[in-house]
This record gives structure tokens, C-alpha cells and sequence, in this order.
């Protein structure tokens, strides 16, 4: 069964007093491309998390944002640069007598500068039970995403079996067609034959040529039955359980190859007629496969 590369899975965890939430958004993409956001006490975990992404899909543009809250803390995770302060206090005392205020220097006119609070170190422990909550619901968040992949995957697959129906109906007329539309050429050429035999000038053996290339020319079996073939392969693929973006973009390549052929060789109202509706289906098939994780 194929998958969709398009989703989006979230999955929530707790450990003690800290809850962590992860969401992924997955969209098209040629290859596989993991973008993370998280906070920066977990930036150690970045290429864990790209990694057990990588490890679950194999196409796709993967979006994963990481939230983790910590629940009634008695310290705020930052602390006072204490240095920062006072040479700020000390400066601001020097423009306040320099320029002549009266007015003394306030804590508000401190905590102006952003570097006077700075992140504070978190504890080990912490840090790995963070770590815990967002391994957890990472794994649910990908299970919601692979769950959601798989399901817009059916829709993709039918609406892909729905094409290749099409296609083969259109084939089928093409073939039921095509050994009249000889018939009908070879009766035409007989005509002007007769006419043109008249005359004794004509040399038969080139005539003759004229005629098998003239069949040649006409002649679409070939097409039709590696274009079966293609059929079959394609849906080979669809039923499999891997990864077959790839492949089934190969294959629609040679689909629109056989069936350009077909249409080259039509010389008839009919069977160009057909061709053109194959032309059609190969064009959305080659358009829903690039959906295909």
C-alpha cells in the first residue's frame, strides 16, 4: 500500500513536571529533508530527532517543532549576570552625575539591557527527563503522521487504479481499432494501385517496398503490449509495501513514451482521438505520483 508524503502528526508526553509537545508537517519533496525547531537546552537532540524521522519515512519535507513546558517551578530557568548589572548601575550613575540629573538611577533603567539576565544552566537531570518527554511523544507524533500518510495513501491509490482503468479502456479501443484502420489504408493503397499499374512504367518491387513500409509505419502492436506491460508493472508497484515514488515515476516515463508512439502512428480520426485521452490520464497520473512518499 502507498503513502502519501503529505501529513501532519502531534503527540504530547509527560515526565514528572514536565510535558513536552511535538508536531510534524510533512509535505512533497523530492528527497527526504528534516527541518527541527526546539529549545536550546535540547539542541544536543537535533540529529536524534532527524534521525528517528529519517528512520520512520523515507520522501518528504518534514517540519518538526518541539514545545516543552515545565509545570510550578520555583526558579525561573534564568538568573542574573550580576557583573553585567553593576557596570551597567556604575555607567548610569557617571551619566547621571556627567549630565547633571538629579533624578537617581532606578532598577528599571538596568533591566533595559538584555544582558543583564542570562539562561540559566539546567540541571542534568532535568534535561534528560525533557529529553524522555519529548522522546515519548516524538514516537506518538510519528505514528499520528505515518497513520495519516497511509490513509490519504489510499485515497492516492484509488484514484490512480481509477487512471489506469481509463487507460486501458482507451487502449483496448485503440487496439480493437487498429486492424481496421490497416485494412482500410491497405484498400486504399490497392485503389491507386490499380491505377497506377496501368501505367508500365511503374516498378513493382518498389511498390512493394512502399507497402511493408507503408505497414511498418502503421503498425502499433509493439506499442500495445509494452504499454500492458507498463500497466502491469504499475500496479505491481502500487500493491507493494516499500517506497515506490521513484518507481512509479519511472514507470509513468514509459507509459507517456508508448503512448506518444501510438499517437505518432495513428494516422486515424479514432485512435488519435484515444491517444489523446491517454495523454490525459499519463499527465495526472505523473502529477498525483509526485505525492507518493
Amino acid at each position: 500500500m502507498i503513502a502519501s508524503m503529505t501529513g501532519f502528526g502531534r503527540g504530547s508526553a509527560q515526565v514528572n513536571s514536565i510535558t513536552a509537545t511535538v508536531e510534524i508537517r510533512s509535505v512533497n519533496n523530492r528527497y527526504i529533508d528534516v527541518p527541527v525547531r526546539l529549545p536550546r537546552d535540547l539542541s544536543d537532540y537535533e540529529t536524534d530527532i532527524q534521525a528517528r524521522i529519517r528512520q520512520a519515512f523515507d520522501r518528504g519535507r518534514l517540519e518538526v517543532t518541539v514545545e516543552v513546558e515545565r509545570e510550578a517551578e520555583e526558579n525561573l530557568p534564568i538568573q542574573v549576570n550580576t557583573k553585567a548589572a553593576r557596570a551597567y548601575g556604575r555607567l548610569l550613575e557617571a551619566l547621571r552625575h556627567a549630565a547633571g540629573i538629579i533624578e537617581p538611577v532606578r532598577l528599571e533603567h538596568i533591566t533595559r539591557y538584555g544582558d543583564v539576565f542570562v539562561t540559566a544552566e539546567i540541571d542534568p537531570a532535568a534535561k534528560q527527563q525533557m529529553w524522555q518527554a519529548v522522546d515519548a511523544a516524538l514516537a506518538e507524533a510519528i505514528a499520528a503522521m505515518q497513520a495519516m500518510r497511509r490513509q490519504e495513501g489510499l485515497a492516492l491509490q484509488a484514484d490512480l487504479e481509477a487512471r489506469l482503468a481509463a487507460i486501458e479502456e482507451a487502449l483496448a479501443l485503440v487496439e480493437e481499432r487498429a486492424p481496421q484502420r490497416v485494412q482500410e489504408s491497405q484498400q486504399r493503397l490497392r485503389d491507386r494501385l490499380n491505377e497506377l499499374l496501368q501505367d508500365d512504367r511503374i516498378d513493382e518491387d518498389r511498390l512493394l517496398q512502399e507497402i511493408a513500409i507503408l505497414a511498418d509505419k502503421l503498425d502499433v502492436h509493439e506499442e500495445c503490449v509494452r504499454l500492458h506491460s507498463h500497466l502491469g508493472l504499475f500496479r505491481e508497484a502500487l500493491a507493494g509495501s516499500e517506497s515506490v515514488g521513484r518507481k512509479l515515476n519511472f514507470i509513468v516515463q514509459e507509459i507517456h513514451r508508448e503512448v506518444n508512439t501510438i499517437s505518432a502512428k495513428a494516422n486515424d480520426a479514432e485512435i488519435a482521438h484515444r491517444a489523446v485521452a491517454m495523454k490525459d490520464e499519463v499527465e495526472k497520473l505523473r502529477e498525483q505520483i509526485q505525492n507518493v512518499e
